[in-house]
């Protein structure tokens, strides 16, 4: 859908474009000519208002052609400067909720073709810890929010029972490695953020997610999440976790454990926040850096609601930088 969005702005502002020069360097020109020429042979002031009226008067083609300063200024700001984005999911609560719409950086990494996302100019390379959006590998229609874990040359160590992770950087397929960056944990606590599950005749499923304080009780059919502080070298974040879930890394790399990858050349490791509800790289691989779209910078609205239902208000206070 974005590449869509991407392709038919551009062609519609080539278009315009080409439009727009035929205006300005052909059509507008023989008007003041011919205006000129009319008025020299026209007697009286009237008439000669009345003839400029009708040639000033704007056409179809004219209508057209200047939309294309807009469009312009449009597509550059989109493909180069900030582009826009809504969180569809929960996949990196509590950092970003259903609802928000983020601001990403598209200059962060580098200046890209806003329909190849070839890259034109390298700016910048993703940082441990940064909230980053790309093109889903497996669907590059489709566009992704996690957080970078790990940088090409990066083992990556997941422990999918204490739900802790151990970063070894430009350790690669060494067997031993000399140090790892420092990634600590502040005790668990219990989170306000709790999953609502429905019952059905299928099995179980999360009908929503919501902020309970943990003094009331959740209620039936409603599971509290526990969250905790995560500290990514210097990057410092928090992390949610499900209590009665022990979630098995659905990828692997041959000839490693379950739970530890080596992270390829040009390609990055990211992870959700909501770590027991987040398809990420632990479930498909590595993210290429020609899929990065751009870095997530602030929040400009923020709408509360549920996936996949319409917004119920307006969170005005989660307005600001993305910490």
């Amino acid at each position: 859908m974005a590449n869509t969005f991407a392709l038919i702005l551009t062609l519609a502002t080539l278009i315009t474009g080409i439009l727009w020069c035929i205006e300005r360097f052909k059509f507008a020109p023989e008007r003041k000519r011919k205006l000129a020429h009319i008025q020299e042979q026209a007697t009286g002031e009237e008439a000669q208002e009345t003839l400029a009226k009708g040639l000033n008067k704007p056409s179809w083609f004219e209508t057209i052609a200047s939309v294309f300063p807009v469009l312009a200024i449009v597509l550059v700001l989109r493909s180069f400067v900030y582009e826009p984005f809504q969180i569809p999911s929960g996949s990196m609560m509590p950092t970003l909720l259903i609802g928000d719409f983020i601001l990403v950086e598209k200059f962060a990494y580098g200046l890209k073709d806003p329909i190849t996302q070839t890259t034109l100019i390298k700016t910048g390379e993703p940082k441990r810890g940064d909230i980053a959006v790309f093109k889903f590998p497996k669907n590059p229609s489709i566009d992704f929010v996690k957080r970078i874990i790990g940088l090409p040359g990066d083992k990556i160590v997941y422990d999918y029972v204490n739900k802790e992770l151990q970063v070894y950087p430009g350790c690669g397929w060494n067997a031993q490695c000399k140090g790892d960056l420092p990634v600590t944990y502040r005790n668990v606590f219990p989170s306000e953020w709790t999953i609502k599950e429905a019952v059905t005749p299928e099995g179980v499923s999360i009908s929503g997610v919501y902020q309970v304080p943990v003094d009331e009780s959740v209620g039936s059919n409603a599971l509290r999440q526990d969250e905790r502080v995560e500290t990514l070298g210097n990057v410092s974040h928090h992390i949610l976790t499900i209590p009665v879930i022990q979630r098995f890394p659905g990828f692997s790399q041959e000839g490693l454990p379950v739970g530890t990858w080596v992270v390829p050349e040009g390609q990055y490791f990211a992870m959700g926040d909501n770590r027991d509800n987040s398809d990420d790289s632990r479930s498909w691989g590595f993210v290429p850096e020609k899929n990065l779209v751009g870095r997530a910078t602030a929040i400009w609205m923020s709408f509360e609601k549920q996936e996949g239902e319409w917004p119920t208000g307006v969170r005005f206070s989660r307005i600001g930088g993305i910490h």
